[in-house]
């Protein structure tokens, strides 16, 4: 990161103390930090604190004669290599939604052609209002990397998502948009962990799958400059930081998200996605009764996911899937690519001996049109890395 320049806008917010920690923590790493502060910005922190940590002038104004001679607005919204806004408030987010320039700041994220990554802070219900997820759909759609929000305790005494997150995993996303590979300025959606499919409030269908697999796939595409739209169901391995994480329970909830999240340049299907799903499912706790009867339940196939995304009109220009099988696995994953309309599959022996799912190693064979690469067996990241290398390969 040593030489990079990063102009760091502050907006309105409790969790604006925060950017304190983050400039001095970016400036550790050789970045020059410009900062701009809101006018609500400074009901939180102060310019004098901002331009201490940061070693530079502080901008506030639009209209500073001096600087407005150069139409400084716009040196400094491209003279960056990277335009950061942390924390984002829900006001600033509807602000860059709606291409509103009322001030130096929004003006600034109008006026650039530098990538542009935020950090939304703002109160549970402020975030799951109807119009800031439809904003957040907007600005993902423009290209801007979105770093959290996290869920738990807010200064508001609530609890929720809206929480911005901590810094070090801000400074890993600021890292890896200014890191220099293959993969940057390429979006890449990958899907990973099992979903659950509810029988009652309490009961679902689930799977043994741990996520593993489709975290390391993510961080990997993550350390080769990509940026990573990570849909997850609920899985025992924490998302990496420094991509933008969906959490998802069901197929539908899936494929609902990554239907908004397309276009992107490939995409990798790595969650194991429930097949059926309960169509009368309970609203309430199934009871045993006095007679034994047990409960009869009716199922529905579940949406396909990767077919969806191989076969729609938004289809990236790379499609992985991958193939967890018990038997005949060459022969199953090989008739799977084909029916599914995907570029690969990724085939692993899922039998309960092999430990591959849930564990912390794998092997798979990687099956294109050229026929079947059989690799060694290896951690999982290590498979992770391989895979992302081939991918950068192929839409680099």
């Amino acid at each position: 990161m040593t030489g990079k320049r990063i102009l760091l806008i502050i907006t309105g917010g409790i969790a604006a103390f925060k950017a304190l920690d983050l400039i001095r923590r970016v400036r550790e790493r050789g970045v020059d930090v410009t900062p701009v502060l809101t006018k609500a910005a400074q009901q939180f922190v102060t310019p004098l604190s901002v331009s201490a940590l940061s070693a530079s002038k502080v901008y506030t104004d639009l209209f500073d004669l001096t600087d407005e001679a150069e139409m400084g607005h716009i040196e400094l919204s491209r003279s960056a290599d990277l335009i950061a806004v942390v924390p984002a408030s829900a006001d600033f987010m509807a602000k860059m939604a709606h291409g509103v320039a009322d001030d130096l700041a929004s003006t600034l994220v109008l006026a650039t052609d530098t990538p542009v990554l935020i950090a939304p802070s703002m109160n549970v219900r402020m975030w799951d209002h109807p119009a800031t997820q439809r904003n957040l759909q907007t600005v993902m759609s423009d290209g801007v990397t979105v770093v959290g929000p996290e869920e738990g305790p807010m200064a508001c005494g609530e609890f929720g998502p809206g929480r911005m997150s901590e810094v070090p995993d801000i400074l890993m996303a600021l890292e890896t948009a200014l890191m220099d590979g293959p993969l940057l300025g390429k979006r890449v959606l990958v899907t990973s962990g099992p979903t659950h499919e509810p029988i009652d409030p309490v009961r679902y269908i689930a799977n043994r799958s741990s996520g593993a697999q489709g975290a390391a796939i993510a961080a990997a595409l993550r350390d080769l400059g990509a940026t990573v739209e990570f849909v997850t169901g609920p899985a025992d391995v924490p998302p990496p930081a420094g991509v933008t994480v969906h959490k998802v329970e069901t197929a539908q909830q899936m494929l609902d998200q990554v239907q908004s999240l397309l276009p992107v340049d490939a995409a990798v299907c790595a969650a194991a996605v429930a097949d059926w799903r309960v169509t009368d499912a309970a609203d309430q706790k199934i009871k045993k009764n006095a007679k034994g009867d047990l409960p009869v339940l009716s199922f529905a196939e579940n949406p396909d996911i990767l077919a969806t995304i191989s076969q729609g009109k938004n289809r990236p220009a790379l499609v992985v899937g991958f193939a967890a099988e018990t038997d005949d696995v060459i022969a199953h994953a090989t008739a799977k690519r084909a029916r599914k309309g995907c570029d690969w599959i990724v085939a692993n022996d899922v039998s309960p001996e092999t430990g591959i799912m849930g564990g912390a190693r794998n092997q798979v064979t990687l099956i294109d049109e050229d026929g079947a690469e059989a690799w060694p067996d290896m951690p999982k990241a290590q498979v992770a890395t391989r895979l992302a290398d081939r991918i950068a390969k192929a839409i680099a």
